[in-house]
Parts: structure tokens; C-alpha cells; sequence
């Protein structure tokens, strides 16, 4: 093959896709956009509304008599030295039906004591019967919440006040002490529970970017009537193939790389705003990538490979199509190929991983690049991933360059 030849048939299909600005949009802005609101935005937007549920008052009603010490526990605010308040209380109101009352919305949560409680450790057990709408995260995280921890807290101090009376301390209820050390690698606990959207996301950049070039230089140019112009060229099949799948891998590639500058951007945005006091929650979930020299490039070579693969099915699929709509019915399954396995990388603690299962082409891949975002990054695992989607890749190709040299596919529209 020629390669200024396959260059000419390459520029062509990227010239067409760069005349589309819906295409430059969800090539570029896309990725730039929406990466750090997943990966950032979601985590801070969660961390707000628990945070705010905890410094607001919520009104939950009560059936029957609390105890002073508990009633006073419930209603009363957690402040730090300097007055803010970090955790609000309760107002707690009278009535008569508690689950009427919660579902009518008139109280958040409910407290019925069906017998009196016990005032002091030692005195008997009682029973708090707690309504909520346990389904809704909103009282989960505020009133139900917050009467649960009360609780727990008051009947510590119950049994606190009856060991001090036995000459006993508080450290008697906890004869030992846990400290968690968390020895997982720094990337690792920066990248956090969402981890598993990185590869997920990448992929679905590489195959969105990925599309607009491939339908348009087969199916579209079908449509048009311009591909047989170009076949009667003195362009051979396999540089026409070589060069459509050389012009989609570049706008696919192009797609990835700015999805991991979202994903760079949503690592020094964190930084900016939670430096001094990030919140667990956004420590919890994380989804932030870092790069040393290494992993960009285990990175790389790992996107390159699957934006070919990816490419090649694209094109295979797209020649054989009638037209551009026809052929967007073939590949939109293909985003469901990638979602399914992508999603289950969240389980991936539970599982064993052999080697093997790098040399599944695109899902060790995605495996591959969960292993570099959380800086378990082994060589003879990223290498398998690549070879497996290079030789799918060609495979592929292939099979596209048959459909290419076949009469009845290149005009059955």
C-alpha cells in the first residue's frame, strides 16, 4: 500500500467531518464538559445536599414521652469552637398518628414509645419505634439520621453514668480500639469508588468520536453516490479501507485525548476547591485521574488499540448498510457492548482477574485502564490488552477489505 495515497483518502473523511460542527461539539467540548461533571460535579452536588440536610432542622413528631436527657439530646445543635453549626437538631412536635404524619409530609420522621423509657442504664429496655420514609435518601440522611445517632449516643451515656458509679471510665465499653490504615496506593484512593466511569467514559468517547467518520465515509458516501467515484480512482481497496479506518481512528483518538484532559481537569478542579477541607463523600467516590510518565503511556497505547478495533467494527458494519440511517441502527448496540462490561469493573473487587482476561479484546482493555487509574499498572497486562485488540483490529480490517472488494455491498443501497 501507498501511503500518500491512504493519507489523500484520510484527509478526504476528516474534511468531511470537520465541515460538521454537531461532530467538532461532541468530539471536543463533550468530553471537556461533561467528564468533570460526572467525576466532580456529581460527588461535590451529593456531598452538598447530606451536608445541608445535616445543618438543617427537621421537624419529627412524637407519640407519648421521651426522657428529658433525650428530648434535650435530640433538639439541641452541634457547633464547632468558632459557632458554626455542623450538625442542627430537631424540632419535635406533638401527634397523634406517626405514620399519617410522615406520609402527609406534616413531619419528616415520627417517635413513638409504645412503654416508658428507661432513664438510667439499668432500669430495663424500652422500644423507640421510628417512622420514616426509609426508601428516600433525603430522610435517611436528615431526620432519620439523626434520631439514630442520637440514640446510639444516649444509651452511651446511660451506660457511661452507671459505670461511673461502679468506679468504672468510658473506655471499659471499648476495651479495644480499631485505626484503620488505608494502604492503598495514593492513585488508588484519589481515584475512589468511581474509578469503574473512566473506562466507561473513555470508550464511549473513542466510539462516539469514532462514529461520526465512519458512518459518514461508508454509509453516507453510499448515499451520496461519491464512493464509487473514489473506488473507479487509482486508489486500491485496501488503501481506500486503510485510509477511512486511519481517518476514523484520528477523530476517535482525537475524542479520547480530551477525555482524559476532562479527566486531568477534574483532578486540579479538586484540588483548587477542596484544598485545606475536602469532603468524605467526594474522598469517597473520587474518579480523578492522575499520570505519571508510565501509565500516560500504557494509557496511550491502550487507547490507540481500541480506537483501531473499535474503528475497524465500524467501518465493517457501515459498508454494509443502504444508507447513514440504516448503518446508525447496526453500531448503536455496540455502545451497549461497552456500557454492560463497564459497568460491572465496579464489582471488579469481588472478582478474581486471570491473566486471560486481558486478552479479550475492548473488555481488557477497559480492565487495563482501571488497572492505571488506580496505579496497578503491570506491563505483561497492558501488553496483552493491546496485542489482543491490534489482532481484533486486523481481523476486522480484514473483514471490512472483503466487504470493500464485493460488488453487491458496495452497491446495495
Amino acid at each position: 500500500m501507498r501511503p500518500d495515497y491512504i493519507w489523500r483518502v484520510a484527509s478526504r473523511d476528516l474534511l468531511s467531518t470537520l465541515r460538521d460542527r454537531r461532530t467538532l461539539t461532541s468530539t471536543i467540548l463533550i468530553p471537556l464538559l461533561l467528564i468533570p461533571l460526572f467525576t466532580l460535579g456529581l460527588p461535590l452536588l451529593m456531598g452538598k445536599l447530606i451536608g445541608g440536610q445535616a445543618q438543617e432542622r427537621q421537624k419529627v413528631g412524637v407519640v407519648g414521652t421521651l426522657p428529658e436527657s433525650l428530648r434535650a439530646a435530640l433538639t439541641k445543635d452541634e457547633k464547632t469552637p468558632g459557632g458554626t453549626v455542623t450538625r442542627a437538631g430537631v424540632d419535635l412536635v406533638p401527634v397523634k398518628d406517626p405514620k399519617a404524619a410522615v406520609q402527609s409530609g406534616e413531619v419528616d420522621a415520627a417517635l413513638r414509645a409504645p412503654s416508658p423509657l428507661p432513664a438510667r442504664a439499668g432500669d430495663g429496655t424500652g422500644t423507640l419505634e421510628v417512622y420514616a420514609k426509609l426508601g428516600s435518601l433525603r430522610a435517611q440522611t436528615g431526620a432519620f439520621a439523626k434520631v439514630q445517632s442520637t440514640v446510639e449516643a444516649y444509651n452511651r451515656e446511660l451506660a457511661v453514668q452507671r459505670l461511673h458509679t461502679l468506679g468504672l471510665g468510658a473506655q471499659t465499653l471499648t476495651p479495644v480500639t480499631l485505626d484503620p490504615i488505608d494502604a492503598s496506593p495514593e492513585q488508588e484512593r484519589r481515584s475512589g469508588q468511581l474509578a469503574f466511569l473512566i473506562p466507561l467514559l473513555m470508550l464511549n468517547f473513542i466510539l462516539t468520536g469514532a462514529m461520526a467518520t465512519a458512518l459518514d465515509a461508508t454509509a453516507g458516501e453510499k448515499e451520496r453516490g461519491t464512493l464509487e467515484s473514489l473506488l473507479v480512482s487509482p486508489v486500491r481497496r485496501s488503501e481506500v479501507v486503510a485510509g477511512k479506518l486511519l481517518a476514523t481512528t484520528v477523530t476517535a483518538l482525537t475524542t479520547a485525548c480530551f477525555s482524559v484532559l476532562g479527566f486531568l481537569l477534574s483532578g486540579l478542579i479538586a484540588r483548587a476547591a477542596l484544598a485545606g477541607a475536602p469532603t468524605e463523600l467526594t474522598q469517597a467516590f473520587g474518579g480523578q485521574l492522575t499520570l505519571t510518565l508510565g501509565s500516560a503511556l500504557a494509557l496511550l497505547g491502550t487507547m490507540v488499540s481500541a480506537a483501531l478495533l473499535i474503528s475497524a467494527v465500524l467501518i465493517a458494519l457501515s459498508i454494509y448498510a443502504r444508507s447513514y440511517k440504516e448503518a446508525q441502527t447496526y453500531v448503536t448496540p455496540l455502545s451497549l457492548l461497552i456500557v454492560f462490561p463497564a459497568v460491572l469493573l465496579q464489582f471488579s473487587d469481588f472478582l478474581t482477574l486471570s491473566g486471560g482476561i486481558y486478552a479479550l479484546p475492548l473488555f481488557g482493555s477497559m480492565v487495563a485502564i482501571l488497572d492505571t487509574v488506580r496505579g496497578n499498572l503491570t506491563v505483561g497486562h497492558v501488553l496483552t490488552a493491546i496485542a489482543a485488540n491490534l489482532l481484533g483490529a486486523l481481523l476486522v480490517g480484514l473483514l471490512a477489505l472483503r466487504s470493500f472488494g464485493r460488488e453487491e455491498v458496495i452497491f446495495r443501497n
